[in-house]
């Protein structure tokens, strides 16, 4: 329901997780004469409080994507589960990355971007091929409750 705001003010979406939500950003799009680049949000954990399309509905979403005109899918995006240590998720980043490999073989789609790793984490997410970082609290401090 925030899809045509989101298309007006963004030029990449991320945390893309159906082939409903991709539909309706392109007739968004369409609608509004503009283009967007996406990355499809993948639970990687398989925990069920997180968001993302189960690694084995991916391939099959990308190709039913194909007749995308105004919509790009430009890579990847995870959020691994907290763990008492960063080094946790680095299994996660790397299921990603190993996952983009595959997928980029099997379908043709290059998925260039890999979008893993929040202020606790993010240096691990970049030694397994992060390209986009969430660093928020890093920059800001935590939220406040």
């Amino acid at each position: 329901n925030k899809v045509k705001e989101a298309v007006r003010l963004f030029e990449t979406i991320q945390a893309v997780d159906s082939l409903k939500l991709l539909w309706a950003i392109e007739a968004a799009c369409e609608t509004m004469g503009r283009r967007v680049t996406v990355l499809l949000e993948v639970n990687v954990s398989g925990e069920g409080s997180k968001f993302g399309l189960a690694p084995e509905a991916v391939p099959g979403l990308l190709a039913e994507a194909n007749g995308l005109k105004r919509v790009e899918i430009a890579g990847l995006m995870t959020l691994p589960p907290l763990t008492p240590e960063p080094e946790g998720a680095r299994p996660h980043f790397r299921k990603l990355r190993e996952l983009r490999d595959e997928w980029r073989q099997a379908t043709g789609y290059a998925l260039d971007s890999l979008s893993m790793g929040m202020s606790r984490d993010f240096e691990i997410a970049i030694e397994e091929g992060a390209t986009w970082i969430r660093v928020g609290t890093a920059l800001f401090g935590g939220r406040t409750p």
